[in-house]
């Protein structure tokens, strides 16, 4: 049964009241396809708008405390912690990985995938006028640590 649907198959948000505190924790990742040229740039240091991953760093972790304002059924959360790292992957590429925290009652998963989709799109809107080519894939949750379901970690990971 999908949690946010009532007995009639109106959407709702879930009531969460009953459901113990526990520690939560979810990763999620993005990958950005690029031009080497753009890669090197980034990582070099010479892209004149500054430091894009310092800024693409910032974008997720604002996004993923603003998660409840853009998807309409997420709880409003107290995060109590936030990381968002970007490597390099080879010539072309960027990895970004995103990781949320709470001690709370329902899970983090929607603003670790958000934290990684909006790190990926603040790194595409910087290098767009280099690179319109950029593809961003693989958005995808790793790991969920936590809460009534338990453990979900992908395969290999």
């Amino acid at each position: 049964m999908l949690t946010h649907l009532d007995s009639q198959g109106r959407a709702n948000m879930v009531d969460v009241t009953e459901k113990a505190v526990t520690s939560r924790e979810a990763t999620a990742e993005a990958l950005v396809r690029m031009l080497p040229e753009t890669l090197q740039m980034i990582v070099s240091g010479g892209h004149p708008k500054g430091d894009v991953f310092a800024v693409a760093r910032i974008a997720g972790i604002q996004a993923a405390k603003k998660t409840s304002d853009l998807i309409p059924l997420c709880h409003p959360l107290m995060l109590t912690g936030v990381k968002v790292e970007l490597s390099a992957e080879g010539a072309d590429a960027v990895r970004i990985t995103a990781r949320c925290k709470l001690a709370g009652q329902t899970g983090v998963e929607m603003e670790a995938l958000t934290a990684a989709s909006i790190a990926a799109l603040t790194l595409y809107d910087m290098c767009k006028a280099v690179d319109r080519g950029m593809v961003i894939e693989s958005v995808r949750l790793l790991e969920k640590l936590g809460g009534k379901s338990g453990h979900y970690q992908v395969a290999g990971q």
